[in-house]
Order: structure tokens, then sequence, then C-alpha cells
């Protein structure tokens, strides 16, 4: 009932979670949860009427907050129809509210928020913050949150896309970055990572393992289709070279110009004339995917060590703070590659 029509992948990530959040909730009780970066309220819905937790949720985009509301209508409708009203006694509808959190958010305004939201008169009240999933600076974001509001007691996140962080190196003028946030690795002149580093950290090796071992050809020539479409938008649009593609699902005798088409789908490069699409540079990358094999096998044995370099970044400058932190990996990382929570409890 409370996660209907979520995929297997989304279905592990938030009973894990909730469970984990539970118990952090058990072990260091708070008023409620934070939950940024909320999307349709999954999490929270696990955690209001399965856990009996209450929960705000920040979430950017006005649209998916009136799903959530409308799916915790649904839900409860459900519920009084059948289920008995001592097996409902416990239900906290989370409270969706449409808020972006930003890096230079100040925490007196995030407090602001949720009193409006909850109906809270004053600040004496404690929370907990947790982050499923928080893209780029959001996760860095989110720990500066926890530890500039005395109210936040306990700190749940498991971070992705690690390559939209900002750094010291790519953005000089900012005030606050996303990497490094330790004293210790912001004292190292060698401590930067790359963006194509931090982006290759966001892999995980398992499947690929899995694939190599079965020898898997086709799935693998994959990757040597990615690679022909980026030196062709690279060419074309040189300042671009960073900007995504869609994610292309293998299957059997796809051609380049159909993976390409695929892959530029509802993007700006949607409009490229496809005679650029065939030419003999393109032939050769197409001919030789045992080599880009080869080379995203050499990447991909680095991205455990560049994950790791980030997590413990995080790790010690929760600890500079005073912090007590934990790092585990909860996720099948089959199914959910970004896999580490990022636990951290303080006084």
């Amino acid at each position: 009932m409370f996660t209907k029509r979520v995929k297997p992948k989304k279905y592990h990530e938030i009973q894990r979670m909730a469970q984990i959040c539970a118990l952090s909730n058990r072990q260091t009780p708070v008023d409620f949860i934070v939950d940024f970066g909320a999307g349709v309220g999954h999490l929270a819905r696990v955690l209001g009427y399965g856990f009996g937790i209450r929960v705000c949720c920040f979430e950017m985009q006005p649209d998916l907050n009136q799903q959530a509301r409308d799916i915790d209508f649904k839900l409860e409708s459900m519920a009084a129809k059948h289920l008995k009203t001592e097996d409902t006694s416990h239900f906290q509808r989370p409270e969706h509210l449409t808020q972006r959190l930003e890096s230079d958010t100040l925490p007196e305004r995030f407090l602001a928020s949720i009193r409006g939201a909850l109906g809270l008169e004053n600040d004496n009240f404690t929370f907990g913050i947790i982050g499923l999933h928080p893209c780029g600076n959001l996760g860095p974001t989110l720990m500066r949150m926890f530890l500039g509001c005395p109210q936040a007691k306990f700190l749940n996140f498991v971070g992705c896309c690690y390559q939209k962080m900002t750094t010291r190196a790519t953005h000089p003028r900012e005030r606050v970055n996303g990497y490094p946030l330790s004293r210790f690795l912001n004292a190292k002149s060698c401590s930067q990572l790359s963006y194509e580093a931090r982006e290759i950290s966001c892999h995980a090796t398992e499947v690929y393992q899995d694939r190599l071992r079965a020898g898997e050809n086709e799935h693998l020539r994959i990757h040597s289709l990615r690679a022909a479409a980026e030196r062709i938008i690279v060419q074309q649009f040189p300042d671009l070279r960073h900007c995504a593609l869609r994610n292309v699902k293998h299957s059997p005798g796809m051609t380049f110009h159909e993976y390409f088409q695929r892959a530029v789908q509802g993007t700006r490069f949607e409009a490229l004339d496809s005679r650029v699409l065939s030419n003999e540079q393109t032939e050769t990358d197409l001919s030789n995917w045992q080599r880009i094999v080869s080379f995203y096998t050499l990447r991909l044995m680095m991205a455990p060590l560049v994950e790791s370099i980030i997590l413990h970044d995080r790790c010690l400058f929760l600890m500079e703070n005073e912090c007590q932190v934990r790092i585990e990996a909860i996720f099948d990382p089959r199914l959910s590659p970004r896999n580490h929570i990022t636990m951290a409890t303080k006084p």
C-alpha cells in the first residue's frame, strides 16, 4: 500500500532507509524528521504511516508535492475502507513543503519554514535530517544545516551525483563548495578531484564485473556507442561536453543511429543533423569497442577509491565539528550503486 507502482530499486532503497531512520528515531528520539528532496513522498509515507513518525518533506517542485498529497489521500481512503481504527491510530500524515534549499540558506530561514509548515510557535523542538540520494551539493548542504541547527539531533543521508558538486578549483569565488569539506583535506594541495574522477565514482563495479565474467559482449558494447555519441557532441558543441545524455538500455541488434536518437531524445542535441552520425571516425570508434571496454574497466577500478575519498572527507568534516559518525553500505549495489549512508549524531 505504501509503495504502489514503485520500481524494485526504489522499493529496496525506501524499505532499508525507513528501517534505519526509524532506528535512529528510537536511539535518538526527536519530535519529527525532515526529509529533503522528498519527491512524491514515498519514504516519508513509510515513516509516517508505517512507523508513526511525524515527517516534514522539503521538495522544490510543487507538482511533486501535489502528487504526494494526492497519494497520501488515496492511502488514507484505502486504509479507512480495509483497516480497523486501531490499525491506523498511529498514522502521521506527512507535511509537504515546497521550498528549495540552497548552499547559502541560513538555518534561521530553514527553521522558520519548519515552524510555519508544522504550526510550531517557538524553537523548542528537535528533529532529524534525512535524504535519500540528495544530488550534488545538496548532500553537503544538509550536513551544514545539521551543524547549524541546535535542534537537529541526527543526520542520515545517501549521496549521489558527486560530479555535480562544486569544488574549490571549479568555483573559486564560491563561499562554500561541495568538496572538499574537511579542514584536513582543505589543507592538502593534492586533494582536488576532477569532474571525470567524481563522475566515475558514481558508477558501480559489481554489475559490470558480472557482465565481464559472463562475456556479455552486447551489453559491454553499449559503452562504445556512448563514446562515439559523446565524441560527435563534443565536436559539434565543445562548450556542452558535460551536458547529460539520456540513459539507454541495451537491446539486441541496436544500431548506433538508434542509440543516438534515444540518447538525445528531449535534450538540446535532438535537432542535430543525422548526417554527422555517419563518418569514418564514428565507424572506427564503433569497431574498436573492445578498447573502450578495456579503458572503461581501468577507469572503473578507481571508482571505489574516489568515492571513499569523498565519503571520508564528509566523515572528517562532521567529526571535526564534534559529531559521532558512521558510514555503512546499506543497499544492494547491484540494485542501487550509490549505497553508502552517512549517519551522524551530535550532543
